[in-house]
């Protein structure tokens, strides 16, 4: 054992307690699925490679500390004081990286910048009642799972946090789990981002159940969309973006970011739209992963909520595929016919994935099929109306507790 000392990893395997000990083994083979899960394409491999790497790296080198302290030297979560932060500052790897972009929820911004500057809204603000509607159906998780939550005796602002996740819009659910549930934002995070990209695995399942081959493949003329110009699109980003601001002001640096990419776009500024949509846009997403694998040590699984956070999150994430499959069965037979009710699946707002597993699947049953135009209508939807809900959980929430307590 005392050999052994010189391999902290393995040595404070064996001396931890076992349950620990089991968490870090468990959740080193679980960053190993992830790793897979990305290698093979059934999982977004631009954050699941980082975060199951970081999950490995996080549970193996576990090491002894000062006064006999078990810790890492990656990242600590939470640390207020100060003269601590300053000495984690030099000390941990992705100290500073969590410290000064995560934590304050930046990363999450930098994410909606290169996601607004990647967006197509041209069907959105040709046919916005539809797309809305759509996305409000494919909030059902949103909605449904906060009173689940509070009943499984999570707190108010845990539930609207864990809720949130039904939107599958990962910036979100990182901004709301930090102002609202900062004790348990960390799991929360984790498990919003190991759904999201779960969407490519489940929704091709959800939507075989749900919607008969023949509807899947029901066609759509993109040609019939109107042409709208640049600056229709400029003064929709600009007069949305004061609209939610005014409303939810909380939640104005996630307006704010998704807006300015969508008006970068639209202002025909090439290189900006290159940088906000590559570099930052992939550079915020893989750090976003490595910072949530780093973060996910065996003594945060091992929290009893977190378990319950699981649950919570599939069924969250289900509930919205199913309401958006409703909605868009909804929107075929008002339509009579004219509508693919895949595009309703497509209002759950993780951009553009839930656009193109729709896409795929129309695609699979139709070769003619062409649904993504319409398909990003109701996706871009999807990210506004989860924004709403996300300020109205995050102001009313507050507001709510403080009215009870008086």
């Amino acid at each position: 054992m005392v050999m052994l000392k010189l391999f902290q990893g393995l040595y404070t395997l064996f001396t931890s307690e076992p349950k620990i000990a089991i968490a870090r083994v468990g959740l080193i083979l679980l960053g190993m699925l992830l790793l897979y899960g990305a290698h093979k394409k059934i999982l977004e491999g631009l954050i699941m490679v980082p975060m199951g790497l970081g999950m490995i790296a996080i549970n193996a080198s576990v090491l002894i500390l000062e006064a006999g302290q078990y810790g890492n030297i990656f990242v600590a979560p939470l640390v207020s004081d100060p003269n601590q932060l300053m000495n984690l500052l030099q000390i941990n790897f992705l100290q500073p990286i969590y410290t000064f972009t995560f934590s304050n929820g930046l990363i999450a911004c930098l994410v909606f910048m290169g996601i607004g500057a990647m967006t197509d809204i041209d069907f959105l603000i040709a046919k916005p009642m539809p797309s809305m509607l759509l996305a409000v159906g494919a909030e059902l998780g949103s909605f449904l799972v906060f009173p689940i939550a509070l009943a499984m005796g999570l707190n108010p602002g845990q539930s609207a946090a864990t809720a949130i996740i039904g939107g599958a819009d990962g910036p979100m659910v990182l901004f709301t789990s930090l102002i609202l549930a900062k004790d348990l934002f960390v799991p929360i995070a984790v498990v919003g981002y190991l759904y999201l990209s779960l969407t490519y695995g489940i929704y091709p399942f959800l939507i075989k159940w749900l919607v008969p081959k023949k509807l899947r493949g029901v066609e759509m003329d993109w040609r019939s969309i109107p042409k709208i110009s640049r600056g229709e699109k400029y003064a929709f980003a600009a007069i949305l973006t004061a609209v939610l601001c005014l409303l939810f002001p909380v939640a104005g640096p996630l307006y704010f970011s998704f807006f300015v990419g969508v008006a970068i776009k639209e202002s025909d500024l090439p290189r900006h739209v290159q940088f906000l949509s590559e570099p930052l846009l992939y550079g915020s997403t893989f750090f976003l992963g490595a910072i949530l694998g780093t973060l996910m040590n065996a003594e945060t699984i091992l929290d009893p909520k977190v378990l319950i956070l699981f649950i919570l999150g599939l069924l969250a994430i289900l509930l919205s595929g199913v309401g958006g499959i409703i909605g868009g069965l909804i929107a075929y037979k008002v339509s009579k016919g004219k509508i693919n009710p895949l595009v309703g699946l497509a209002g759950v707002s993780c951009v553009p994935t839930c656009a193109k597993v729709a896409q795929k699947a129309a695609y699979d049953a139709n070769k003619k099929s062409m649904i993504l135009p319409f398909a990003m209508g109701a996706n871009v939807a999807g990210v506004i109306t989860t924004s709403i809900i996300c300020g109205i959980y995050v102001t009313g929430i507050p507001l709510v507790s403080q009215w009870l307590l008086h």
